[in-house]
């Protein structure tokens, strides 16, 4: 950093009064702080680094109080820099500021294999921090993990599962992974039985399961890890605990499980089912549905949820979350971003795999390609469908995927003369609620609460049991 690039950065502090994620102040006035490991731990735990600006003091408004010694200060904030693991390498700048001067010190971010940084006067445990915002944070011990994961390449889905429960594979999975095997690579078919292929391929370790093998085949491993499933919820509003207009707190709630492959399956349709439908009525009263989000691009999310998720011991009691909120969908899985990937380069350049032996099983079994294709066609995908783009976040140790739905035009209106008319026409013929969600292609919800009630109170629509609402035997007729 210039001289110059450092007055303005101190003028901009001082109007704007910020720290920020890359950004940290310090009085220094009449000493060097004592505690900085914190900050130097947290700015070369991220990639960009950052930048410590001493000499103005945040207490007072962002105003410049000057450094007691330019030269004392640099040395004092080598020498702690020296005690974090690894050493850090400051670069300093001064100038002078309203006739103060002030000092920066720029904490390069560290390579990844590297991680975390820490203060050797604590430890590991207690001196890695990561920055959130403008604070620094201290690690979790699962954070701390997932470095030393990838540094000693620790493969969790390799893991063996050490019981005496039967694992119950799915047989005719199994042979059609075994044939497609024999087919595919045929050198190992001439060699090998199948239970040295099943050994090779990470499946098995001397005659018991591995974890990948378990999510692949198993009828059910949640048996063994009740955890490593899929938890769906639909909430009546913009955020976890609105409730509905009769005080429920979510409209649908379920869990998955059994095999990778069947856990797509369910969750993807449990989204289909739960979405609304955008429904365009033609001039020849033909309707024609949109979906609220690209079911493509679900099935690409919820995939790379089970493929790339953590699966370590640190992570054995959290499941893959779902999400639905009236604007938005969230696809929350355990494990940040793996290895040297950033989220600006997530999608564009081939990342390491977090879980290679699950992954090859899987595109092996055809669920997945395996070719780095999920984001791209994600991005693509809404795109396509004029949705706003997709949001990608690493928090805390968790990647999460944000689906926008467009809110405002995926809403019917309720006075949509072409909808209603199309609707009483249905109804000509005596119509169950089930019958009712399936032809507006709304969410049960939306259906019976926002687009039936205007029809019956205009008297367009009547109940065959108006005595009974709620009756299992009502039906809907228009007159």
């Amino acid at each position: 950093m210039l001289s110059e690039e450092l007055l303005a950065l101190a003028k901009k502090v001082q109007q704007h009064k910020y720290e920020s994620q890359t950004l940290e102040v310090k009085a220094a006035a009449l000493g060097c702080p004592t505690r900085l490991f914190d900050t130097l731990s947290a700015f070369s735990n991220q990639d960009e680094g950052g930048i410590i600006l001493f000499g103005i003091e945040e207490s007072k408004s962002f105003s410049v109080c000057g450094v007691y010694d330019v030269q004392d200060l640099q040395k004092k904030v080598t020498e702690q820099c020296k005690q974090m693991e690894p050493i850090l390498r400051p670069l300093f700048t001064e100038c002078e500021v309203e006739g103060k001067m002030i000092l920066s010190a720029e904490i390069p971010g560290i390579e990844v294999e590297r991680r975390p940084v820490f203060y050797r006067g604590v430890g590991r445990l207690k001196g890695s921090y990561l920055r959130v915002g403008e604070s620094d944070e201290l690690m979790s011990e699962y954070e701390i993990y997932s470095y030393d994961a990838f540094r000693r390449r620790l493969k969790d889905d390799l893991r063996v599962v050490e019981t005496k429960m039967n694992p119950f594979f799915e047989p005719e999975r199994m042979a059609k992974y075994l044939a497609s095997i024999k087919k595919d690579r045929k050198n190992i078919a001439e060699y090998m039985n199948d239970s040295e292929i099943l050994e090779m391929m990470g499946v098995m370790i001397d005659g018991h399961p591995t974890l990948a093998g378990l999510l692949a085949f198993s009828k059910y491993p949640q048996a063994l890890y009740p955890q490593y499933c899929i938890t769906a919820v639909v909430v009546p509003g913009l955020e976890l605990g609105m409730t509905g207009n009769d005080g429920e707190r979510f409209l649908a709630n379920q869990r998955f499980t059994g095999p990778i492959h069947q856990m797509l399956d369910d969750a993807v349709d449990f989204i289909r089912r739960n979405s609304r439908v955008k429904t365009i009525i033609d001039d020849q009263g033909r309707r024609n549905d949109k979906p609220e989000f690209p079911l493509k691009a679900v099935r690409e999310a919820i995939l790379n949820a089970l493929v790339h998720r953590d699966y370590s011991i640190h992570t054995e009691s959290v499941p893959i979350r779902i999400i639905m909120y009236s604007d938005r969908m969230e696809i929350i899985n355990s494990g940040g971003l793996y290895g040297n990937l950033s989220i600006d380069a997530l999608g564009r350049i081939r990342p390491e795999t977090r879980n290679p032996i699950l992954a090859n099983l899987l595109e092996i079994l055809c669920i997945t390609e395996n070719r780095y294709s999920g984001i791209p066609t994600i991005r693509s995908e809404f795109k396509s469908a004029g949705l706003p783009s997709p949001k990608f976040i690493v928090s805390k140790g968790e990647f999460i995927v944000t689906f926008y739905n467009g809110k405002e035009s995926y809403l019917v209106e309720e006075t949509s003369v072409d909808f209603q008319t199309s609707l009483v026409s249905f109804c000509r013929t005596p119509r169950s609620r089930e019958e009712l969600i399936a032809f507006t292609g709304f969410t049960p919800y939306y259906t019976m609460t926002k687009l039936l009630p205007p029809l019956i109170e205009k008297g367009l629509i009547h109940r065959t049991i108006p005595e009974k609402p709620r009756s299992r035997s009502q039906r809907y007729i228009s007159k």
